[in-house]
């Protein structure tokens, strides 16, 4: 991807319509977003990329903006917020992954669980954990936030896990990854030496909107399947 602040793109795949099948989606550098509809009913609006380089302005007239530090806060103050033998369990490595692990496949499967569940987490603790998930989802228009916290609501909130690698000191490279039944956030910073940020949401079940085109053209055409 060209690093220019003027090139990013909107691109409308269809005919925009209340009523039939059709996505948009804009991409630059550091931004990709994917939304489609489904005879004007149903979107998926996954996967969701967001970058920054630096991940904190460190000189100049801006210096202290951190355009994606609220999701570095909310993921430090629930580490914190452990006690040592939750800590232990939370911390898969003590050397932070180099980017987000499910990089930019098209199919994405769950990865092997690892980290600490919402099950052992102390309700305190387990608020702790979903002010993460609402700091992801609130990027969204209001309507895709709320149905992506009810789905992950439906899903179980018991079921899902967290797991940070890496230093635990801010301005430190990290990692860390929050995955339940039916999605997956990771968070990695630490290119430019701890100081350049990649997040991702991705969706196991409707990523790029795969299931819902293939269960409108399993209805909508006799015999008809969506290849992978």
């Amino acid at each position: 991807m060209v690093r220019d602040p003027l090139k990013y793109y909107v691109s409308v795949f269809g005919t925009s319509s209340t009523k039939d099948t059709w996505g948009w989606r804009v991409e630059g550098h550091h931004v990709s977003l994917h939304f489609t509809v489904v005879k004007g009913n149903f979107i998926a609006s996954s996967p969701t990329f967001f970058g920054s380089n630096p991940a904190e302005v460190r000189e100049g007239p801006k210096k202290g903006l951190r355009i994606l530090g609220d999701q570095e806060d909310a993921a430090r103050s629930l580490l914190m917020a452990l006690n040592d033998s939750q800590r232990a369990k939370a911390i898969i490595q003590n050397v932070a992954l180099t980017d987000i692990v499910t990089t930019n496949k098209v199919d994405v499967n769950p990865l092997s669980p690892v980290g600490i569940t919402a099950a052992d987490m102390t309700p305190q603790q387990r608020d702790l954990l979903m002010k993460i998930v609402e700091v992801y989802t609130s990027k969204m228009a209001d309507d895709i936030a709320a149905e992506r916290r009810a789905k992950v609501q439906k899903a179980g909130v018991e079921k899902i896990a967290f797991a940070w690698a890496g230093e635990t000191e801010r301005g430190k490279k990290h990692y860390y990854r929050i995955q339940g039944p039916t999605f997956l956030i990771e968070h990695d910073n630490t290119q430019n030496d701890g100081n350049h940020v990649h997040s991702v949401w991705r969706d196991f079940n409707g990523d790029f909107g795969r299931d819902l085109l293939r269960e409108h053209v399993a209805s909508a055409h006799a015999g008809g399947v969506l290849g992978n």
